[in-house]
């Protein structure tokens, strides 16, 4: 899918050719043997992996997963996609990603610290706050950025705090980091309301997602008065269709007695099949899971307006042919989701300095970056007539592109 899209923006811009297979091939790739010692008293090893797909524009940054499907192509595809996000949002940053292969729910506490440092132990050699800068991701927390940032400490001999962004806030973290993502897809949500003159009020939402970043979405767009009508998680999925009260799902979800922290089972709406979630009608249909939900077989049964992907490619090439031809009004991956790396990198910044800024600056700051951004997605999509996806990757990857041709190829 990553290169598939890379070749499409070849064929709409003037990139030189040389330039742009540097681009299709990661910078560097390392995978590495994650042995450590279970709870059980057996050893196990686990299978890791760090790219970073392009260090032209400031050091690589990316997020790091835990889960079980974890390979190495995955990994790269994230990693070329945050490129384009970062030189979509201006963010001195090339993109880059990591994961390990397995399932944090069935690790205890202590075997995911060992995990982490370990991970950590094995990549000491490509990662540092001016090389590669990790951050949370699917199945990691800001505990796990804590760890990292313990490890690599330990082993530069000072506390480093800008080695990750995404820790907890008494550690160098950015106030308003963990909502970051969340508000960034309703920042865009906003926009795409008020250019297609619907009432925040009028609207509905559909939400596939309830972790970090779809229960932050679901609390804004609520809070907007936006009525979420629907939301599912790994689980299952419920609906209301006269709007799900969040605060108190949220409750709910977070309960001692809900061990899965899960949406099932909410005793104010009604279960339905998980299937039927995306083909919902709705004004705003929020995929906020994984990728790859929205394909041939289900792009032609969508009945929403707006489409906010605050999931990393949550839609195929092949579904994206298929809503060309639709009245759906696609907010893009690299654009929707950018609040988080955006984030990321005020946390940065701050840990660089040693200032640290207000949570008021904070969404102040990302609102006017995530604006900006959009209209200039937009105004691309509309000057050269192609969609907001291919306008938006247009943006990210001639930025980089244009930088690489400035500093040239050495030697």
């Amino acid at each position: 899918m990553a290169c598939r899209q890379l070749e499409l923006v070849t064929e709409v811009t003037n990139i030189d050719p040389g330039i742009a297979q540097r681009l299709k091939v990661p910078k560097r790739s390392m995978v590495v043997a994650v042995p450590i010692r279970m709870d059980s008293g057996q050893t196990q090893v686990f299978i890791g992996y760090r790219v970073q797909h392009s260090l032209t524009s400031g050091p690589s940054k990316g997020g790091l997963r835990y889960a079980p499907n974890v390979d190495l192509g995955e990994v790269a595809a994230l990693a070329m996609w945050m490129s384009w996000k970062c030189g979509l949002m201006n963010l001195p940053y090339g993109g880059a990603k990591g994961g390990i292969a397995c399932d944090p729910a069935l690790l205890s506490m202590g075997e995911k610290e060992r995990l982490t440092r370990r991970f950590t132990e094995e990549v000491l050699s490509i990662i540092g706050p001016r090389v590669d800068v990790m951050a949370p991701d699917l199945g990691t927390d800001e505990q796990t950025m804590a760890w990292i940032y313990d490890t690599y400490s330990m082993k530069v001999g000072y506390a480093c705090p800008e080695i990750v962004t995404g820790k907890p806030v008494e550690l160098g973290g950015c106030v308003g980091r963990r909502e970051a993502t969340g508000r960034g897809v309703v920042f865009c949500i906003r926009e795409a309301l008020d250019e297609l003159g619907i009432i925040p009020e009028n609207a509905t939402a559909v939400v596939q997602g309830f972790g970090n970043v779809g229960s932050v979405a679901c609390e804004e767009l609520h809070r907007l008065g936006v009525k979420v009508v629907a939301i599912g998680d790994r689980y299952g999925a419920i609906r209301n269709p006269r709007g799900i009260d969040i605060p108190a799902l949220i409750q709910y979800v977070n309960s001692p007695g809900n061990v899965l922290h899960t949406v099932q089972g909410f005793p104010e709406a009604e279960e339905m099949d998980p299937a039927e979630l995306l083909t919902t009608p709705c004004t705003v249909l929020v995929p906020a899971a994984v990728e790859r939900v929205i394909t041939e077989a289900n792009a032609a049964r969508l009945r929403c307006r707006i489409l906010a992907e605050g999931a990393n490619g949550p839609t195929t090439p092949e579904a994206d042919a298929i809503l060309a031809h639709s009245d759906i009004f696609v907010i893009p991956d690299i654009l929707c989701n950018a609040g988080g790396v955006t984030v990321s990198y005020f946390e940065w910044v701050q840990d660089l300095q040693q200032f640290m800024w207000g949570e008021e600056q904070v969404i102040a700051q990302l609102k006017k970056l995530m604006r900006s951004a959009f209209q200039r997605v937009r105004l691309e999509a509309k000057r050269r007539n192609i969609s907001n996806r291919l306008a938006a990757l247009s943006l990210g990857v001639m930025k980089v592109a244009n930088e690489k041709a400035r500093r040239g190829l050495f030697p």
